[in-house]
């Protein structure tokens, strides 16, 4: 989480979430960081706008508490409209502060649900079931959300709840809240977040890289800015053959949340040393061990906006 006060900007780490904490559910993660958004707020009354940088899983945490944190715009009074409200007034915040980025790093927006989108299972449909079956041994309550098979009260998966507002929750008005919305994925050799579901696209939309030519940004293989599009357009515009729909839900996530605009940063490491490691390398988890992601890190630095 990032802060911006008038004069200069401070980052937060959240320390909510940690360890076998990550195995409670996203829900129960984003209530959390909701909860530590706040307490930061409270406590630097200076804070004016706010932005967000989250990792795999973190990415939907973040996802969910920006949910519960965003505040409608104020309604126009008469004398507002006499003396012309501030535009501003016209966009929903987060908590009363603007929102300025939402950034995700290999994060899986669509879950981990077959279609090779944990390549770790090798794209084998056997295994993925049974996968899905058992994932709640290891990974608990979030192991459900990310396989889209918890069924809290009888409602839709979580993920399926989150590509719109949802009761108190409003998922989809406070991702169209912020400035701009980054997507940054792995194309490749990331074992545990698929291309599609951290890029947030159909198959048929996945596009065709090449080796990046950048010296600054010799990780970054493809950038496209995508535009919101209503629902039966993007239906009638995107969803073809090649799109293996016989998950619909996983066509349903991609149009609910291609509902708001898009970066998408599309990121390779196949000629890195450490490219089997790339879930990790994307976020340089480790300055050390993990430093040939500092240029995907640069380049979220240098289109980072401030106002």
């Amino acid at each position: 989480m990032l802060g911006l006060d008038l004069h200069c900007c401070f980052f937060v780490g959240s320390e909510r979430n940690m360890y076998k904490l990550t195995l409670d559910g996203v829900d129960v993660m984003g209530e959390r960081l909701a909860e530590e958004v706040i307490e930061v707020i409270n406590r630097r009354p200076e804070i004016k706008k706010i932005s967000f940088v989250a990792h795999s899983v973190g990415g939907l945490v973040a996802r969910y508490a920006i949910g519960r944190l965003y505040r409608p715009p104020r309604r126009k009074s008469q004398e507002d409209s006499t003396v012309g409200a501030c535009e501003d007034d016209s966009r929903g915040t987060i908590y009363g502060l603007e929102a300025i980025n939402f950034v995700t790093v290999a994060t899986p927006h669509l879950g981990s649900r077959g279609n090779k989108q944990v390549p770790f299972l090798f794209g084998v449909t056997a295994i993925e079931k049974v996968a899905s079956l058992v994932i709640h041994w290891i990974f608990r309550r979030t192991g459900r959300h990310l396989f889209l098979t918890d069924n809290d009260g009888g409602q839709p998966p979580l993920l399926q709840r989150m590509v719109d507002d949802c009761g108190d929750l409003y998922f989809l008005s406070a991702l169209r809240a912020f400035k701009r919305r980054v997507a940054y994925a792995n194309v490749g050799y990331d074992h545990i977040v698929g291309w599609r579901t951290s890029s947030i696209r159909l198959n048929s939309e996945l596009p065709k890289w090449e080796d990046s030519l950048s010296e600054k940004y010799p990780h970054i293989v493809y950038e496209e800015k995508s535009k919101s599009k209503k629902v039966d357009q993007y239906a009638m515009d995107s969803i073809g053959e090649d799109d293996n729909c016989n998950d619909e839900l996983e066509g349903e996530l991609v149009t609910g949340l291609s509902r708001v605009s898009w970066e998408r940063v599309d990121v390779s490491f196949h000629t890195s040393r450490l490219r089997f490691a790339a879930h990790s390398v994307i976020q340089v988890k480790d300055s050390f061990m993990e430093s040939e992601g500092a240029d995907v890190i640069q380049h979220m630095i240098d289109h980072f906006l401030l106002t």
